[in-house]
């Protein structure tokens, strides 16, 4: 039959081992009513198993080759340098002003709908940054980058001359004045010419230490944020030259005195107003603000830096991720009250980030837990959250009838990240990659392959999933030729799967794969030679995702973020429930675009390679 509607709720990370024990157990029951509708199953995901490569592949319909995107970062073959792999900002000329360029390929399911004549609304949907005009309306996700260009650059202000930035972070050093008053500045947008823009803020702390009041000079900026609490949002205006200003987003967070510590998230663009367009049509994030408030407009939105960097504890950060799930929840009533025809769409993405740092309480052996017995409210945590998902599928069902399908969808599973591998230091220990003279794998050989003699080096990695090779004509110094490269691959790869934790005993890597063996498409060219599939348990170190040669081949992960999906992508399928009958067998991410071109009438895209699942 066709449908007048088709509504998503795509649940970033939902996994299918935990999701159906709790539907075992009646925990999440609207889930469970959906399925005894129409449906439920596991759906593949893509290789890798990451965010905006698998919700890609949701939205054209076809493998990353047919999209090009393969990681958060790619690399420029010229310098080897790591680039973002979403979007750039680019200035032809210094009399034009910059502009965002939009990295993903392909036409999306909206795109096809619109040819059709039929409207969509999509909320939060990664790597539609900056939108591409459509019968509709679109607010970007994952992509869009903050103020400074990046995926989140926090500020922690503070009295202690000791604190040292983290990561994603800088850390400003405050005084006490005369009055009492202590003061920093808040670090802004940067400049193509060179330099930033900041901000000066003014810190006045109550008599009895239980607020502080932050301020900027000129008045422009005035909230109170309370001890162990975060601030609303809070604009910030910067000013790099006569008659411009750039308006951004900001929340603080105060974590006490003595010294006095100060959090300061990364810069939002104020949807009003953003420096480049974050939805279509250009106004409709102004027009979501104007109706349920501000919001955060970051693509990776939810503060993890501050929780991995010792900020703030694990409490503030759930605190605020049940903020930016209020939020999104606002949006999905918003559009949903209205919605009467079409496609809509909206991510949550709370799962993946809350899953990401609050794995490790799920294991009480895990290494970052080192050794002491995880809070029992802390283990539950992730339950919790599934249960809040749960209520809003709930929540989305009130607005579905006969004619509408109802989707509810993630792009990936879940795993724990034990042990992290450092690629560049195995293709080191094993001689594909060179240090120049001198210098040590570890610490010493810094990062973003600084250090790397080119001309002895066959083979880099860089982002979480992949390996190159040093090719001749491709790479900048690059000598491997083509006919070496396919024997190269494939002595790699039969190498790397026999790669075993020497500390554990057991198996790292389950598969190594060619691009050719999984990709297809017009963008083939920009993928990674090989594309690692770990283990659970196990994942690419993040030294190695920038360019770093780690002292280890195989390491303990210490840190806060404790679980992971780049792992192979045959152990973290997501989950699929649709309120009506399906094909559920060897369904994939690529077979839900052409379900709902189907379901709504539209023409089938017929350069798709997914089918629709529909009966």
């Amino acid at each position: 039959m066709d449908y007048e509607r088709t509504v998503v709720i795509g649940l970033d990370g939902f996994d299918p081992t935990l999701t159906e024990s709790m539907m075992a157990g009646g925990a999440l029951p609207h889930l469970a009513v959906i399925r005894k509708e129409g449906g439920y199953a596991r759906v593949a995901t893509t290789w890798p198993a990451q965010t905006p490569v698998a919700w890609s592949t949701f939205a054209v319909g076809g493998n990353p080759g047919q999209h090009g995107i393969f990681d958060f970062l790619t690399r420029d073959p010229a310098s080897y340098l790591p680039q973002i792999a979403l979007s750039r900002h680019e200035q032809k000329s210094r009399f034009l002003p910059p502009k965002a360029v939009n990295l993903r390929g392909g036409r999306t399911v909206w795109e096809h709908l619109a040819d059709a004549g039929i409207p969509s609304t999509i909320l939060r949907h990664p790597c539609t940054y900056p939108p591409r005009a459509f019968k509709g309306r679109l607010l970007a996700g994952i992509g869009v980058p903050d103020l400074r260009g990046g995926f989140g650059s926090s500020t922690f202000f503070t009295s202690d001359q000791e604190v040292v930035a983290g990561e994603g972070e800088h850390a400003v050093q405050v005084q006490m004045d005369g009055a009492g008053v202590y003061r920093g500045k808040l670090p802004g947008p940067l400049l193509v010419q060179g330099g930033e823009v900041n901000r000066e803020l003014e810190f006045s702390v109550d008599d009895n230490a239980d607020s502080v009041r932050v301020t900027c000079p000129d008045g422009s900026l005035s909230t109170s944020v309370p001890k162990g609490a975060w601030s609303p949002w809070t604009k910030v205006r910067f000013k790099p030259g006569f008659l411009q200003t750039i308006h951004g987003l900001v929340r603080f967070h105060f974590v006490g005195t003595e010294p006095f510590r100060l959090f300061a998230s990364p810069i939002h663009f104020d949807p009003e107003t953003p420096a480049f367009p974050i939805s279509h049509p250009w106004d409709y994030a102004g027009e979501l603000q104007r109706s349920i408030g501000p919001f955060a407009t970051l693509g990776l939105a939810e503060e993890h830096n501050g929780l991995t960097n010792g900020r703030f504890d694990e409490s503030t950060f759930w605190n605020h991720c049940l903020d930016i799930m209020h939020e999104r929840r606002a949006m999905m009533h918003l559009e949903l009250e209205r919605h009467d025809r079409g496609l809509f769409y909206c991510l949550f993405a709370t799962p993946d980030r809350v899953q990401h740092m609050f794995w490790r309480f799920r294991e009480p052996d895990h290494p970052a837990n080192r050794g002491k017995k995880p809070p029992p409210e802390m283990a539950r945590v992730i339950q919790e959250l599934y249960q809040k998902c749960d209520d809003v599928v709930g929540e989305a069902r009130e607005y579905v009838d006969e004619k509408t399908l109802l989707v509810v969808l993630s792009d990936h599973g879940f795993s724990s990240f034990q042990r992290e591998v450092h690629l560049n230091r195995w293709l080191h220990q094993e001689g594909y990659l060179a240090l120049e003279s001198g210098v040590e794998p570890g610490a010493g050989a810094g990062d973003l392959l600084r250090a790397v003699d080119w001309s002895k080096t066959s083979a880099y990695a860089l982002g979480l999933g992949g390996l190159y090779l040093n090719l001749k004509g491709r790479e900048g110094e690059g000598w491997v030729t083509d006919s070496e490269a396919f024997g190269l691959k494939k002595e790699i790869a039969s190498r790397l799967r026999d790669l075993r934790d020497p500390v554990r005993g057991c198996a790292a890597v389950r598969n190594v794969v060619g691009r050719d063996e999984v990709y297809s498409g017009p963008y083939v060219e920009g993928a990674p030679d090989l594309l690692v599939g770990y283990e659970p348990g196990y994942r690419t170190a993040s030294a190695t995702a920038m360019g770093g040669v780690g002292a280890e081949v195989v390491a303990d992960n210490l840190g806060a973020w404790s679980g992971d999906h780049v792992v192979d992508p045959g152990v973290v399928p997501g989950v699929l429930f649709m309120n009506t009958p399906f094909r559920g067998e060897g369904a994939g991410l690529a077979d839900l675009a052409p379900t709902i071109l189907a379901a709504l009438g539209a023409p089938g895209d017929p350069e798709s390679e997914g089918r629709s699942l529909l009966l």
